[in-house]
């Protein structure tokens, strides 16, 4: 254990104290964040440009009149004594934006409407006018059928379901968006994690293999404690970039309030993107989301994550570090090795993607089960409420899977690490993995 315990911490150091390590795990969350506040500058920043907007209403469609809407920051101006022809001509040159044709209609059936412009027209500001068309077709209909558009609003109901969560005995609301935002960041995070720190493991071990540095290292070491060594000192790096990487988040993150109070105080309410960052005192949102978070089971999510980004880790990078130890300095060559390793990744985060929509289907529940591809799927499923026997298979699946292939790859990397300029085939690792001895 002392070699071993020697070649973790090289491993640990070397990688830290590296100015890209620093650089990195420094500049990834301020960028992160940054680019977050970039987005809400944007998103409140608004268009100051009122557009002009002329309609000719030959239908009687707005009885001369629209009503803006809270946000709309459009002018509409109805042309008298005109036609679409004579109009389209000059509605340019008299300071209008849009021209808004309607043309006489049955209620029943609508005819073409035709909107003119010097260029595409925004998208929301076409939304908006196809909104209030319906809105107005809508009322003319009611008003023919003899009921009145008022009592019609009234009686049109728009209700929301309350999902109440029953745990230990008590009642706790749910919130969908934060369910679905946690499962979906949870297995999206797994999968980033193995992909960059499993890739990361190859990499060391071709750079040594490449370097010479094995060879020294062999020679005092056994290759399974070297392997080991790596495996384990890599990850560390990993658990402390990611720890740190939470921290300055989380304190960035304390400042975007204070850079942009606006913005928050107008966040909506429910299970809207956003209204877990709703800061406004009375706001239903951050009420919401608080009861949202509270009736997850937040102990055990984390305990999972940390489990299944341990075990998940493990099992790949001794994977990674197997290919890593048979490659020398061909890229190709390493590509297209790591191919099959990268299938159950990919599998994973695609039947992740299911399981956060269907947590309970036989897809998302065999994905959860499955050591290769579980660190990923388990997350998905986690918030929604999995039988604890299967989060428990699903654990002891995993540690076996990682205790074979840590075994397996060991009898690659022991062959692997000091063999150089040789391409080797599938065939021949096999012949490495069932040799005795």
């Amino acid at each position: 254990m002392g070699k071993i315990g020697l070649i973790i911490e090289r491993e640990y150091l070397t990688r830290v104290k590296r100015k890209s390590f620093l650089l990195t795990t420094i500049l990834v969350p301020i960028v992160i964040i940054a680019f977050y506040a970039i987005i809400i500058a944007v998103s409140i920043s608004g268009d100051s440009k009122v557009q002009k907007i002329a309609i000719l209403d030959n239908a009687g469609l707005f009885d001369g009149k629209i009503e803006p809407g809270k946000d709309d920051k459009s002018g509409y101006t109805f042309i008298q004594n005109e036609t679409e022809e004579s109009f389209k001509t000059k509605y340019n040159r008299e300071g209008y934006n849009i021209f808004l044709y309607i043309p006489e209609f049955s209620d029943s059936q609508p005819g073409p409407m035709k909107i003119h412009s010097q260029a595409a027209v925004n998208l929301f500001v076409k939304t908006a006018l196809e909104r209030k068309i319906n809105a107005a077709i809508e009322r003319k209909r009611l008003i023919a059928a003899d009921i009145d558009p008022d009592i019609y609003q009234k009686i049109k109901s728009d209700i929301r379901i309350e999902n109440i969560v029953d745990a230990g005995g008590k009642e706790k609301k749910s919130n969908t968006w934060i369910t679905y935002m946690v499962s979906f960041a949870g297995g999206i995070l797994i999968y980033m994690i193995l992909l960059i720190y499993g890739t990361m493991v190859m990499r060391g071990v071709m750079e040594e293999k490449t370097n010479r540095i094995a060879e020294v290292i062999v020679s005092s070491a056994k290759p399974f404690q070297l392997m080991l060594g790596k495996i384990v000192g890599i990850g560390a790096v990993g658990l402390t970039q990611f720890a740190i990487w939470i921290v300055l988040m989380s304190l960035l993150q304390l400042f975007i309030p204070l850079l942009f109070p606006q913005f928050f105080q107008q966040l909506p309410s429910g299970d809207q993107v956003g209204a877990a960052m709703a800061t406004q005192a009375g706001n239903s949102g951050i009420a919401s989301a608080i009861e949202g978070l509270r009736s997850l089971p937040v102990g055990l999510i984390l305990f999972c994550f940390i489990f299944y980004f341990i075990g998940g880790y493990l099992l790949y990078a001794a994977l990674f570090a197997a290919i890593g130890s048979v490659v020398s300095e061909d890229q190709q060559e390493a590509q297209q090795l790591v191919f099959p390793v990268m299938m159950p990744l990919i599998l994973g985060f695609v039947i992740m993607m299911k399981a956060v929509n269907a947590p309970d289907s036989s897809l998302a529940i065999f994905g959860s089960m499955f050591p290769l591809t579980s660190p990923i799927v388990m997350m998905g499923r986690i918030t929604y409420g999995v039988p604890w026997w299967q989060i428990a298979i699903s654990m002891a699946l995993l540690v076996l899977a990682f205790l074979f292939f840590t075994w397996l790859t060991a009898k690659i990397y022991r062959t692997g690490i000091l063999l150089y300029g040789k391409k080797v085939s599938w065939k021949e690792i096999w012949k490495w993995v069932v040799r005795k001895g």
